[in-house]
């Protein structure tokens, strides 16, 4: 345990802290709550980077913690109708594809890869289309419609990250296991 994953950690509790603030009325104040998340999931990625903290366990909990922080807030949004039911159900299909098939694949012992600059950046995005459907911005949620295609775009681009590294790590192993003779 260190601190990266202490950040990471926090950031399962703050979910629950949200919702209560969200359903208390307070939606403004819950939306400082997602705000803290993304910050210790900035702060978290830079200290796991800059003192080479970087953990298996960090590589699973971080993208899960992101996920169930943006599910939770999909379903707050709209179970008081702020956002259409078929922009929820496709951003469910999507995350928790993700995060069935990243579980699906550790369990079976496959490399798994961080979390890359696109799906950070899908994140950032995440985060302002709450933003702008919580302040009532005109577009908002046409606005998190793209952010949701978007994020089956860089899901495509992360699968195909992940068979790559793992059809290298299969092909080593390969290799090592069936050393060639020489001189045949």
């Amino acid at each position: 345990m260190n601190l990266p994953n202490l950040l990471t950690i926090s950031r399962f509790f703050l979910i629950p802290v949200y919702l209560y603030i969200f359903y208390a009325g307070y939606t403004k104040l819950a939306f400082l709550v997602v705000v803290l998340a993304g910050i210790t999931d900035i702060a978290d990625g830079y200290i796991a980077r800059k003192r080479n903290l970087v953990t298996q366990m960090g590589i699973m909990l971080d993208p899960l913690a992101d996920k169930l922080m943006m599910i939770a807030v999909i379903i707050s949004l709209l179970s008081s109708g702020m956002i259409p039911w078929l922009a929820a159900a496709a951003f469910f299909i999507r995350d928790i594809g993700m995060i069935a098939g990243a579980a699906f694949f550790h369990f079976r012992g496959k490399q798994t890869l961080p979390a890359n600059a696109m799906g950070k950046l899908t994140t950032v995005l995440y985060y302002l289309a709450v933003l702008l459907i919580l302040f009532h911005v005109p577009y908002a949620t046409e606005y998190l419609a793209a952010v949701i295609l978007f994020s089956f775009v860089t899901s495509i681009i992360y699968v195909a990250q992940f068979n790559s590294v793992n059809r290298k790590t299969r092909r080593l192993s390969t290799e090592e296991a069936s050393p060639v003779k020489k001189g045949s």
